[in-house]
């Protein structure tokens, strides 16, 4: 499944209005980019609940309920942050199911362990569901969150998809 974002915005939503479900996003280093590409699509009200930019820790403790400890223990950019702001992102809104990205665009804040280009995406249901992938992208900060919005729509389709 490949597309320009605009393309997948719209094919998102097709399967949401299908579906009679809402979403919601919760996005760190894309700082609001995936639910502007989402709300270019008309008649994204109809299936777009929310967004929210969580870029410090403190909003993503405060807004979607993520674990201090979390935090700590593993960092802001991590498989676990990322998953309990998308079980955050439903827990804090009426929508069925949130996408939440956290990340390194660079150019600067990259380390051995995790490089500038190190993604997680995660999606959670309102079921209980929830699945998160780790990216490693290239380019500069453009590219690398225009890669996260490309791959976090892809990976909401593909959610929804698998969830019947």
């Amino acid at each position: 499944m490949s597309g320009s974002i605009d393309q997948l915005a719209c094919e998102l939503g097709e399967v949401l209005l299908e579906r009679q479900l809402m979403i919601a996003t919760v996005e760190s280093c894309t700082g609001g980019f995936i639910a502007e590409a989402i709300t270019r699509v008309a008649g994204s009200s109809q299936w777009f609940e929310r967004g929210l930019v969580t870029y410090s820790n403190a909003a993503k403790r405060e807004l979607v309920g993520v674990n201090e400890k979390t935090l700590r223990t593993h960092g802001a950019v991590s498989s676990e942050v990322a998953q309990e702001m998308a079980i955050g992102g439903v827990r804090s809104s009426s929508a069925d199911l949130a996408i939440s990205v956290t990340g390194i665009a660079g150019p600067d804040g990259g380390s051995k362990q995790k490089p500038v280009g190190t993604v997680y995406v995660a999606w959670a249901e309102r079921s209980g569901r929830v699945i998160d992938r780790r990216f490693l992208f290239a380019g500069d900060r453009h590219a690398i969150r225009q890669h996260t919005v490309n791959s976090a729509l892809v990976g909401a389709i593909r959610f929804l998809k698998d969830s019947g």
